[in-house]
């Protein structure tokens, strides 16, 4: 399996951030491997043992053991990726957790637990919850730190008076700056806490965010599908076909030797390689299809004429049959749920 990796606008913000605080560049880069040239492309990609290693960097050469706190607080993640964006640009914050969850690889590669994506809402104790699911989260707490604090200060930054935050767990134990938790996070912190969560009100989820665009939605998300599949390349073949194919779903004739010829396979090749992760280029293409098709109709950002054509149909009716076999649903009655 590949190495884990967070997205260059990720670890620039830190980098920058240190600088502010004082720490010299050029030592940041030493220490950590990265230099300014890894970060002139926010989409590009920095192994996650760098950004870590980054983090201690800043932290000593800053002289600041609580700086991963400060710094979550310190920048909207709008600022430094696609995925904010993409946050920003979805109607209500409940929306945009649904986003984070979908996009929030491309702004770091942690390991979660299923498929649900890393950040869960849940009932507990008669209270909701924010959970950060992400496994062995004590392996590196600075990113609970920086996670936390950017959620509780974005909301308060642009909803000024919303009810969000009520309490913070962290399954860390307290370090020697536990005093400033609570003076940047604003409520009461638990330490070593069964999960890393925040107590939530419930009316956050329904904040309707100032300046919802269908039409950016639908750019950056697309924008962020492609980012997506090419960050899975390095992990699987099925990623690398469907890097290639997402561009091309529209022209409809997607065959296999043409996509094994652009990976520079033969086609016997991908074929066994797609076996060994048992798929077949045939169900590869028709699920693409049918989680493009999803993406497209399920952000209503296009008409079910316009979605048969972005996903290969030349034929709508043709598409309303695929879209059948796939959900038990027309596209329209999916519309209209």
């Amino acid at each position: 399996m590949a190495a884990a990796t967070v997205s260059a606008g990720y670890a620039d913000n830190l980098m920058r951030y240190a600088v502010s605080r004082g720490a010299d560049s050029r030592a940041l880069a030493e220490r950590s491997g990265i230099h300014p040239g890894d970060l002139s492309d926010p989409d590009g990609r920095v192994p996650l043992a760098s950004y870590v290693a980054l983090m201690s960097a800043a932290k000593s050469l800053c002289q600041a053991p609580s700086l991963a706190l400060h710094l979550g607080a310190h920048q909207d993640l709008k600022e430094m990726s696609v995925v904010g964006l993409i946050c920003y640009a979805a109607p209500t914050m409940g929306e945009a957790l649904v986003q984070l969850n979908r996009y929030g690889a491309l702004v770091a590669e942690v390991d979660v637990p299923g498929s649900g994506g890393r950040f869960q809402i849940a009932q507990h104790d008669g209270e909701l919850w924010l959970v950060d699911t992400r496994r062995d989260p004590n392996s590196f707490p600075e990113l609970t730190e920086s996670t936390w604090s950017r959620f509780i200060a974005e909301t308060s930054r642009h909803f000024p008076g919303a009810a969000f935050a009520k309490a913070v767990h962290v399954t860390h134990p307290a370090p020697a700056y536990a005093a400033e938790y609570e003076q940047v996070l604003k409520v009461p912190v638990t330490f070593k806490a069964a999960r890393n969560a925040i107590m939530i009100d419930p009316s956050w989820l329904a904040i309707e965010l100032h300046n919802p665009s269908r039409y950016a939605f639908g750019v950056l998300s697309d924008h962020a599908a492609r980012l997506l599949a090419s960050l899975e390349n390095a992990a699987t073949t099925r990623g690398r076909v469907e890097g290639l194919l997402i561009p091309l779903l529209h022209k409809g004739d997607l065959r296999m030797s043409d996509a094994a010829r652009q990976l520079g396979l033969s086609r016997q090749t991908l074929y066994r390689r797609l076996k060994a992760e048992g798929l077949t280029y045939e169900t590869l293409v028709d699920d693409l299809r049918r989680r493009m098709a999803l993406h497209y109709l399920g952000g209503a950002k296009t008409s079910v004429n316009e979605t048969a054509y972005l996903v290969g149909f030349s034929d709508p009716s043709s598409f309303s049959r695929a879209f059948k076999r796939w959900t038990g649903d027309s596209p329209r009655a999916f519309l209209r749920r």
